[in-house]
């Protein structure tokens, strides 16, 4: 383990332990590289990286903090890592989503609210098939980000935030407007928009497998 790693440790224990709070500031550098026994050169790496997954904010000229810790904050760190993916990276990645989503939607469909209900139908309202794919991917992002929403659970909303890659939607997008794809998968959305909106669990749950399967399949093909 290198200094830096152990005081990353170090200040994750702090946090753990309730020496360090949501939204407090930590003490000063040098006070705490001294209570932890670390450099300070060392501490600050920690920081840095710690600053890079949203554990710490850094306000220039007014200290350090700790963040909210809420889960979409820590979400953030996986939907960079997640756009760097690869080929069958993103297929693995896919298989999680086609678990995780219909589950989200099945849980949504007893929870989602009607301004809830609202936003989707919004949000299909703005594409058509000569939409542009920057415009369809804003949407696919948006209609999905709305459904895990609705489920009520911000730790399944803010995981399946950090899977969603607009840099993977934008090359799925291009690729069924290529094949006049789009219209069949808005389609698609609007049945699953109609099954949350009559409250329908098992159908909104396997619309959405059949949905996501059905670009997991698209996207195997296309690698």
């Amino acid at each position: 383990m290198t200094v830096t790693d152990e005081a990353i440790l170090k200040i994750k224990e702090m946090i753990l332990e309730g020496q360090l709070k949501a939204g407090e500031r930590l003490p000063p550098e040098k006070e705490l590289s001294e209570q932890l026994g670390l450099s300070r050169s060392s501490l600050r790496e920690a920081v840095k990286a710690l600053e890079i997954i949203r554990v710490l904010d850094v306000r220039r000229g007014d200290g350090t903090y700790v963040t909210s810790l809420e889960p979409r904050l820590l979400s953030e760190a996986m939907a960079f890592i997640v756009d760097l993916q690869q080929d069958t990276s993103v297929l693995e990645l896919f298989e999680v989503r086609r678990i995780l989503e219909p589950a989200a939607a099945a849980i949504a469909a007893g929870r989602i609210s009607s301004d809830q209900l609202a936003l989707l139908r919004a949000s299909m309202a703005t594409v058509r098939k000569d939409t542009s794919v920057e415009e369809l991917v804003s949407h696919d992002l948006e209609f999905h980000r709305i459904i895990a929403q609705a489920s009520g659970n911000s730790y399944l909303a803010s995981l399946l935030d950090g899977l969603s890659s607009g840099t993977v939607r934008a090359r799925i997008w291009r690729g069924l407007t290529e094949e006049r794809a789009v219209t069949r998968t808005i389609d698609e959305h609007a049945a699953i928009v109609e099954a949350l909106g009559r409250g329908d669990s098992e159908l909104a749950r396997s619309l959405l497998t059949v949905h996501i399967s059905g670009v997991e399949n698209w996207l195997r093909e296309a690698i």
